[in-house]
């Protein structure tokens, strides 16, 4: 008859949870004394019943063990974290590795700085000075490929401020006309419609060769004739 798999959880009924906790302890505990006896292994186990009591299995002593346990514990976490003084001192290490490094760095670019200024270029042999000059040569290619970009882009930027300059003033001339061509055509408009009465003139001279007569006239024939 094979054995039955059981379902690993908690057994609900008291009795039968109480009596698989005796069958287990007694099974955990034999063979933790054959672990010890055949690895020479130190064990302890400590287990607490449901109703709190107290069951022990120790190869030697649990307090021994559990001192060992304690002390094995401090040590690692002395290893995980060290102390204060250790980590001031491997900072202060990093700290100093790390500025000779930078300033061995910066005297480097300097010392290349000078070079590419034209300075303490006696300690120079053949083959450094033509290195240099090939350098100093595409850097001199670049700044001016640079230069040609700047003023290329500058003639584009004119060209296109005459373009836009020359359409305004061009529709400036063009508005000019039309302004001019207007008022033009009011001043005609405000001609031909004064009156036509307003151009005719009388002539003083027959006015007073009229008076002249009538008073000829008087004189001629006189009232009561």
């Amino acid at each position: 008859m094979t054995r039955r798999k059981i379902q690993i959880k908690k057994i609900d009924n008291t009795t039968a949870r109480q009596v698989t906790f005796s069958k287990r302890r007694r099974g955990l505990f034999k063979k933790a004394q054959e672990l010890s006896t055949l690895c020479d292994a130190e064990i302890a186990l400590v287990v607490f019943s449901a109703t709190g009591k107290l069951f022990e299995f120790t190869s030697s002593s649990v307090q021994q063990v559990i001192e060992r346990h304690h002390l094995l514990s401090s040590d690692f976490d002395k290893l995980n974290h060290p102390s204060l003084e250790l980590q001031s001192f491997c900072m202060s290490q990093l700290e100093s590795s790390t500025s000779a490094a930078l300033s061995k760095e910066i005297a480097e670019k300097t010392h290349e700085l000078r070079k590419l200024r034209g300075e303490e270029l006696q300690e120079l042999n053949m083959k450094e000075l033509q290195e240099l000059e090939k350098l100093l040569g595409s850097g001199l290619r670049r700044v001016r490929d640079a230069k040609c970009e700047i003023v290329l882009k500058e003639i584009t930027s004119l060209k296109w401020k005459g373009s836009q300059l020359m359409q305004e003033n061009k529709r400036l001339k063009q508005v000019m006309m039309e302004n001019r061509q207007v008022q033009t055509l009011e001043l005609e408009q405000g001609q031909s419609s004064e009156p036509i009465g307003d151009f005719i003139h009388s002539d003083p001279s027959q006015d007073h060769d009229s008076s002249d007569i009538s008073l000829k006239l008087g004189l001629a024939f006189p009232s009561g004739i």
